[in-house]
């Protein structure tokens, strides 16, 4: 199975949120949930540190931290930020979705 990757405008985004919350063990917390108009959604949230059966990707000081059941879904996503005039926000280059809402808030795999 194809593990899930930090670019590295990710990983300069995630190490800025550890020191802006002061929490050096912390990571971004990544994950798939049941719902959305195409079935699955990502969620993203700050953890202090990663809880007990967590997947740990680190890349070069950055943690992101996967709970077992979101890996299947997330495997050989690349984690990405992008910032735009309009918009900034961590983006999911997933290969596994075959399908996705207008929004992009939702997918399906």
């Amino acid at each position: 199975m194809a593990g899930i990757e930090i670019s590295e405008k990710a990983a300069v985004r995630i190490r800025a949120l550890s020191q802006e919350k002061g929490t050096p063990q912390g990571g971004l917390r990544l994950g798939v949930k049941g719902g959305g108009c195409s079935g699955l959604s990502y969620f993203i949230d700050w953890a202090p540190e990663p809880a007990k059966h967590d997947q740990v990707i680190e890349r070069d000081g950055a943690r992101l931290f996967v709970d077992p059941k979101s890996a299947v879904f997330l495997a050989g996503t690349v984690v990405d930020w992008q910032q735009t005039l309009m918009q900034s926000g961590f983006v999911f280059r997933n290969p596994n979705v075959k399908s996705a809402c207008g929004c992009g808030e939702s997918f399906t795999i």
